[in-house]
């Protein structure tokens, strides 16, 4: 006769010491003992030694001034491996390099953490002498830039949830909504987006999603240069090869249906979540 397994043990504390990891690196502002416990319904001592540990092997950050925690550099060492292992990103990378190269930008692959959250898993740099300095486990508003209209036209979000995140977003010369919304329309429609100086006035980025196939976009490609380095046609030549690039990663790869992760504080509506869910990957 053959038995089933029985429940997996699990290490209480552990478990407890994930959830924080995983509350803190869901907040776009650090959070203080009390807002943790509370969330998270772990009592205060227990939550407070839990913090004082992971502090203590870098995994959390601790702010005096504040007395408020956030992720420390450690879940960025022990993240960076996986991410640069995994075969999503071994397999784009060649794409990343070739168009780095080619136009002489920084090339950056990110992934769809949360609704309102990207992270970037994957980075290339062409050789020249002054560069974008960006690292590997950097996070950014998903609707920020290019890449913001980009993941506002490919979201599958109705226009009020997109426009509750874009009030939250914070750019030099910021755009209007509805112009915002318009550009994400042309995204939609061309494969790529462009923001010239707006996000910052020193740059421009171009974008374009990587979709599944059901349309939404789960990744995206990035390029960013100086804006005095970056004329009308390179833009246009620069958006073909990162479109063409993600177009061949979202044929090349095989999407897989991921849970939406924990709420980021944004206002994103529980059916929206559902529908998001259906549209993130992991790489």
């Amino acid at each position: 006769m053959i038995r089933s397994e029985g429940p997996v043990a699990t290490v209480p504390a552990l478990v407890r010491g994930i959830a924080i990891l995983r509350y803190l690196n869901a907040q776009p502002e650090p959070a203080g003992v009390i807002q943790i416990a509370r969330d998270l319904n772990i009592s205060q001592s227990t939550c407070f030694n839990l913090l004082r540990t992971l502090v203590q092997e870098r995994l959390a950050l601790f702010d005096p001034a504040t007395k408020k925690y956030s992720p420390g550099i450690g879940v960025l060492e022990l993240a960076t491996s996986v991410l640069r292992r995994g075969s999503f990103v071994r397999l784009l990378h060649p794409h990343l390099a070739r168009v780095a190269l080619d136009h002489s930008v920084t090339v950056i692959l990110w992934r769809l953490i949360s609704p309102s959250r990207v992270l970037l898993i994957d980075i290339a740099e062409a050789p020249v002498p002054l560069r974008v300095y960006m690292t590997i486990g950097q996070r950014l508003p998903s609707l920020i830039g290019a890449l913001g209209r980009c993941f506002a036209g490919h979201l599958g979000l109705p226009k009020e949830d997109i426009h509750a995140m874009f009030k939250e977003l914070r750019w030099q010369d910021p755009p209007s909504f509805e112009q915002f919304w318009a550009e994400a329309g042309a995204a939609r429609v061309d494969g790529y987006a462009v923001d010239i100086s707006r996000y910052n006035r020193n740059f421009t980025t171009v974008a374009a999603p990587i979709c599944g196939p059901d349309g939404l976009a789960r990744s995206a490609l990035s390029a960013i240069a100086f804006t005095n380095d970056l004329d009308a046609p390179r833009i246009r030549a620069l958006a073909a090869d990162l479109k063409a690039a993600a177009a061949e990663a979202a044929h090349s790869l095989d999407f897989g249906a991921a849970d939406v992760p924990a709420a980021d504080g944004q206002n994103v509506s529980g059916k929206s979540r559902r529908h998001l869910g259906r549209g993130l990957i992991t790489p």
